[in-house]
């Protein structure tokens, strides 16, 4: 009997030291699991944006229709963040004469935003009929979205991360081409004007 009780207080002190080890190498309360859980968050964004392709995006038009991108495969494509208020909206005037005299050589994508200046404060209605009436614009817009900051479009954070220098846009009017195969190949500041050399040079080159 004796020799029964004396195996019990061992297991029972076993049973203690353990606990004790278990409990120094695993961090305190429920912290560890959830460190775990925002680390999970926090990449999930990152990977997703490393692991797509250009044209696995798919993106909503100002008139409310899903534009899959790889209807863009083979062609070069310029990517231009847009605002209708802004010291630059002019370009659309640039921007809608290079789709005319080049739209076989490059498709062009604008995106308004409202994130420098507060510049594009319209709806996707506002900013559709301010294109069409002062620019005529018929190259392919979308719905207003951001290009900066905690809320960037994934669209954006791809070009950023993917372009020659990673690059991200400064104000309005900034331009990212991307060449026939999907890769980002030049990433143009808001001065650059669409119909300028630099631009049209880049189109040109096969």
């Amino acid at each position: 009997m004796a020799k029964k009780s004396t195996i019990l207080v061992q297991m029972v002190a076993l049973a203690g030291v353990l606990s004790i080890f278990v409990a120094c190498h695993q961090p305190a309360g429920s912290n560890a699991p959830k460190a775990a859980t925002m680390a999970t968050e926090n990449t999930a964004g990152t990977a997703d944006v490393q692991k797509s392709d250009f044209y696995d995006f798919k993106m909503t038009s100002l008139d409310g229709q899903e534009i899959d991108f790889s209807q863009y495969k083979g062609k070069k494509v310029l990517l231009v963040n847009t605002a209708s208020e802004c010291g630059f909206t002019p370009q659309y005037e640039d921007l809608q004469k290079l789709n005319e005299t080049h739209g076989k050589d490059v498709v062009i994508l604008g995106f308004p935003a409202n994130n420098f200046g507060g510049q594009e404060p319209g709806s996707n209605k506002e900013i559709a009929t301010f294109c069409q009436k002062n620019y005529g614009v018929s190259f392919q817009m979308f719905e207003k979205i951001s290009v900066k900051g905690e809320d960037k479009a994934p669209l954006y954070a791809w070009l950023q991360q993917n372009a020659p220098n990673h690059e991200e846009p400064t104000w309005n009017f900034c331009k990212y081409l991307v060449d026939e195969n999907g890769k980002v190949v030049a990433f143009y500041p808001s001065k650059v004007k669409p119909m300028g050399e630099e631009i049209l040079a880049a189109i040109a080159q096969k």
